[in-house]
């Protein structure tokens, strides 16, 4: 079907028809390959030759007869011996021309000639002379002359201008294409596909119509039904383009390769206004009955450029070449074409617009040899890092190379790979790093780069990261050198739990230097490395004794530290004298190479002295923002990662330990690094948020701690203490509980600052009726968290004394611990001893100030609570361990959270609201038991209480009910109603 053509056909009849009459012309199809140009003259030979007025005479020429001097010409005289086979001289060819025009004449005499010449670039130099010849003369003679050529193999000269014309063969209309995609039956959508990626051309155009017939593009080099489209592209590109066309088109696409769908135009992009210069490629289909060459379309304006990631999506791909239109960048790459000449402006509008759709570029970049892409993304990659462009545009491109082979590429890798980690692409940035070391490096920079890559692969593979710090290590000649890079690796050693080894490789290091302030900073960071093993503590400890009265100024910061923190663990100082220590040498100058370390213990002493905030600065001054992912190769970002979730755990705040830590632990597990201390603070976060199902899974990732000795294991040891006792699994939390503190013995760690193990003990024993022993533990964790002096570890102990010792003796202490912690940052030990402290006045008969203590227990708990999961609109439900107990205790006292109206929703307590609000939703009384974790008779109480409060009697009014309360209390209604979905703890 050749629609839209009506101009050529009327042409080509005026000009038969005055053929007919004697005066003889010419016509030229000139278009760019895929608009139909064979197509075209064989409908114009059909049409005007049908009734017999005049005679056909074909000739096609072929690339392969190119240099056959009259291979034309004896197409058109194939009876003719007289045609010579080699060129003859000038005034022998001219009597050739002569002869066979007047052979013609006296042909065309007999009955008119219609004589077509199909793909005149290809023809010989002596036939394409002849025409002209011809053309001159044509004028006088019944003969009409009907050429095609194709604008992208040469730049047409038309024969004779005064005896015929140029037609131009213009690109399918949308409408046209609409009608030829419906009529074979696609939908919108892949009408759509048509219009956009066949640019008008009708090769393109039948070819999308077959393929989208037969499923969806693009398809899997798998699919059993290869993609026309496709094929026809890669067959132009790889059997018929010129090179100059086939360097413009690879280019284009390369440059094209992951940019937006606009891309950038230009003044010299955009197209001339006649329509004849749209054209695209010609599809074999069954309706094309001759193979044609190919050559891409442009029907709107569409600069290709270059990517600036190859992670980055298409629709925002920034354009980090826009400052260069196509035929600038063709000139800056024009070296690498294997044709001298450039190509005309007409054919690089054309092509570029093609590489606008994805599916083009996939062919062309398919049909593309690997070195000749590879050539280009490094040209590109060069103009790209020339023009000031992101690091990683750059190296994106880099990486379609096989191997750098320039030093600015091994620069331009490594400060991509610094962006990309910046922005927490670590994936990304490590694939760049390995590029970079596949180039050629000094010794020195392969180390560093070596290093960095082995810090980056650390927590996804321990094994990976190590083996590449070691590598990195081993590259480095000079001793202090090696000194500067053993730390990195004994930090990753130390992540995988392997401390001993983490120990020689500092040894090591340290054994050569004759810099003693170097083997001083090297024993001060060992000193740190050593809090990880038992043994090694105490004795890196004594040596820091030892170094502490000599120490240089930049050191001795470091030291205090360490040995402080020996100190408050052991029992021998108490806060008030850490800080005196720590405070006046935050702001001593301290060497570079301990910055981390001495601002890791810093923070951690502020931290057990409860100076919250202070230790979070400290913390937020040397880790990461998200989503960069903090350097596993420092030990001292490790403590600080440490305090900074601990910190966030003690002020009550789940949801930020959760979301700063999270990643990290999900992204490390089974990985070989294992990071005790932060799940312990992940799985206590998520059992105080009311998940215990998650916290256990958490817990379990780590796996057992086998030979290391390392405080973090006790502190894993302490939170699966915690859970068992939120399961009343108390035997199992008292074992816990004493394998806490037995590591911590091991340490010298008798104070409750950190791992108050003998009053979690305690409160086991209580519950296994072993008061004796539980009030023996509860006064030796009193006395040790008295010499601590903070309100926490003061409260927390009284809290277990008075488990321990019950009676008038608990309320005194519980009393003395609620005034302390009041005050204090310490939000869950506050809630925990206000619900003892309200329970033990209830007991005694004191039930007002009871009841006080629990609602304002209650009160704490809810600020602590945080959103379930799941939570739709409006008020989000909360959930959380202690707003749990809270609840229980105020239903066990028969009191409410606060007071409220007699009926109506405003009535309802928190857990009459939640109960009620799932047995609206349709949840049966056992789903709710399972959801809220309660027993069957107290959800039957609460839906009894409900269904007075809300004067209903049948489950199924309840939703009406509490639809209509709203209605007339929206503004109480959303603060007040609390809804837990299925599988929410209550």
């Amino acid at each position: 079907m050749l629609l839209e053509r009506d101009d050529v056909w009327s042409t080509a009849a005026a000009a038969a028809g005055a053929a007919r009459s004697g005066n003889g012309g010419w016509i030229l199809l000139a278009a760019a390959a895929g608009m139909g140009r064979t197509a075209a003259l064989d409908a114009i030979v059909r049409r005007e030759t049908a009734d017999g007025a005049m005679r056909a005479v074909y000739a096609r020429c072929a690339p392969e007869e190119r240099e056959f001097p009259f291979g034309l010409v004896r197409q058109v005289f194939p009876e003719d011996d007289d045609v010579p086979f080699s060129a003859p001289a000038g005034p022998d060819e001219q009597r050739v021309s002569h002869r066979l025009v007047t052979r013609l004449a006296r042909s065309a005499a007999e009955r008119p000639v219609l004589l077509a010449v199909d793909d005149l670039h290809h023809a010989d130099e002596q036939s394409r002379r002849w025409i002209g010849y011809l053309a001159r003369r044509i004028a006088e003679l019944p003969v009409l002359l009907v050429l095609t050529e194709c604008l992208d193999q040469s730049d047409p000269t038309p024969p004779a201008p005064v005896h015929g014309v140029s037609v131009a063969l213009r690109s399918l209309s949308a409408s046209a294409v609409t009608r030829l995609a419906r009529t074979a039956g696609l939908d919108e959508e892949q009408i759509a596909t048509c219009v956009e990626a066949g640019a008008g051309n009708p090769a393109l155009v039948h070819a999308l119509i077959a393929d989208l017939g037969e499923g969806p593009l693009p398809r899997p080099p798998s699919a059993p039904a290869r993609s026309r489209y496709h094929d026809t592209l890669t067959d132009w590109l790889r059997h018929r383009a010129d090179p100059r066309s086939r360097h413009v088109c690879v280019t284009l696409a390369v440059a094209a390769e992951g940019t937006t769908s606009g891309g950038h135009s230009s003044e010299a992009d955009t197209p001339e206004t006649d329509p004849s210069e749209a054209t695209t490629p010609q599809a074999t289909t069954p309706a094309a009955t001759t193979p044609q060459a190919i050559t891409p379309p442009a029907t709107t304006p569409h600069a290709a450029t270059a990517t600036t990631a190859t992670t980055a999506t298409p629709a925002t791909a920034p354009n980090h070449l826009a400052h260069l239109d196509h035929l600038a960048l063709l000139d800056r790459t024009a070296d690498l074409s294997p044709h001298r000449h450039p190509p005309s402006a007409r054919s690089v509008r054309r092509l570029g617009a093609l590489m606008r759709h994805p599916l083009a570029r996939a062919a062309v970049l398919a049909a593309a040899e690997p070195d000749e892409s590879a050539a280009l993304h490094a040209r590109l990659a060069e103009l790209l890092d020339q023009s000031g462009a992101p690091a990683t545009a750059v190296a994106d491109r880099l990486l379609h190379l096989d191997r750098p082979t320039d030093g600015w590429m091994a620069r331009a890798l490594a400060e991509a790979a610094e962006e990309a980690a910046s922005a927490g692409r670590v994936a990304e940035a490590t694939a760049y790093l390995r590029h970079a070391l596949n180039g050629p490096l000094d010794a020195d920079r392969r180390a560093t780069l070596s290093l960095r890559l082995g810090a980056l692969e650390l927590p996804h593979s321990a094994a990976a990261g190590i083996r590449r710090l070691s590598t990195g290590l081993e590259l480095h000649t000079d001793v202090r050198d090696r000194a500067a890079a053993a730390p990195a690796l004994s930090a990753a050693l130390v992540a995988g739990r392997r401390t001993a080894h983490a120990l020689r490789v500092l040894h090591q290091a340290g054994r050569g230097a004759d810099d003693d302030e170097l083997v001083q900073v090297l024993q001060a960071l060992g000193a740190l490395i050593s809090s990880h093993d038992a043994a090694a503590w105490r004795s890196a400890v004594a040596g820091l004794r030892a170094l502490a009265p000599t120490a240089p100024a930049t050191i001795e910061p470091l030291v205090c530290g360490l040995i402080t923190e020996y100190e408050a663990g052991a029992g021998l100082c108490s806060a008030a004298e850490a800080l005196r220590r720590v405070r006046p040498r935050l702001a001593a100058p301290v060497d570079p190479r301990l910055r981390t370390a001495w601002l890791g213990s810093a923070a951690t002493l502020l931290q057990w002295a409860d100076c919250l905030p202070e230790a979070r600065r400290l913390a937020d001054r040397c880790l990461p923002a998200p989503p960069t992912p903090p350097d596993l190769t420092d030990a001292g970002l490790q403590c600080l990662l440490s305090v900074r979730a601990e910190a966030a755990l003690w002020a009550g705040d789940f949801a930020r330990v959760l979301a700063e830590n999270t990643p990290l632990v999900e992204a490390s597990a089974g990985q070989g690094v294992r990071l005790p201390h932060l799940v312990a603070m992940v799985a206590t976060a998520q059992a105080e948020a009311g998940r215990r199902t998650e916290a256990w899974e958490v817990l379990a990732a780590p796996g057992p701690s086998g030979a290391d000795s390392s405080w973090e294991w006790n502190e894993l040891s302490y939170a699966r203490a915690l859970l068992h006792a939120a399961d009343g699994d108390w035997q199992s939390a008292l074992d816990e509980h004493l394998a806490c503190g037995a590591g911590q013995d091991a340490r010298d760690f008798v104070s409750p600052v950190a791992t108050p193990w003998r009053s979690g003990a305690a409160l086991a024993l209580v519950r296994l009726g072993r008061p004796a022993e539980a009030r023996e533990l509860a006064e030796e964790e009193l006395r040790h968290a008295r010499t601590w002096g903070t309100a926490r570890t003061v409260g927390r102990a009284l809290r277990a004394h008075a488990a321990a010792v019950g009676g008038r003796l608990a309320l005194e202490s519980l009393t003395e611990a609620v005034e302390l912690l009041r005050p204090s940052p310490a939000p869950v030990e506050l809630a925990e001893v206000l619900v003892d402290l309200g329970q033990a006045h209830i007991a005694a008969g004191n039930g007002r100030k009871g009841r006080d203590r629990l609602r304002e227990a209650h009160t704490v708990a809810q600020r602590l609570a945080v959103a379930a999961p799941g939570a739709g609109d409006g008020a989000p439900p909360l959930a959380g361990r202690l707003l749990g107990v809270a609840e229980e205790a105020l239903r066990e006292g028969r009191v409410r959270g606060r007071t409220r109206a007699g009926t109506g929703c405003a009535a309802l307590t928190a857990a009459e609201r939640r109960i009620v609000g799932l047995a609206a939703g349709g949840h049966s009384n056992a789903q709710i038991c399972a959801a809220l974790h309660l027993t069957r008779r107290t959800v039957e109480s609460h839906l009894t209480s409900a269904y007075r409060k809300l004067q209903v009697t049948r489950r199924t009014q309840l939703a009406a009910a509490l639809a209509q309360d709203t209605d007339g209390t929206a503004s109480t209604a959303t603060t007040a109603a609390v809804t837990t979905p299925t599988g929410a703890p209550g």
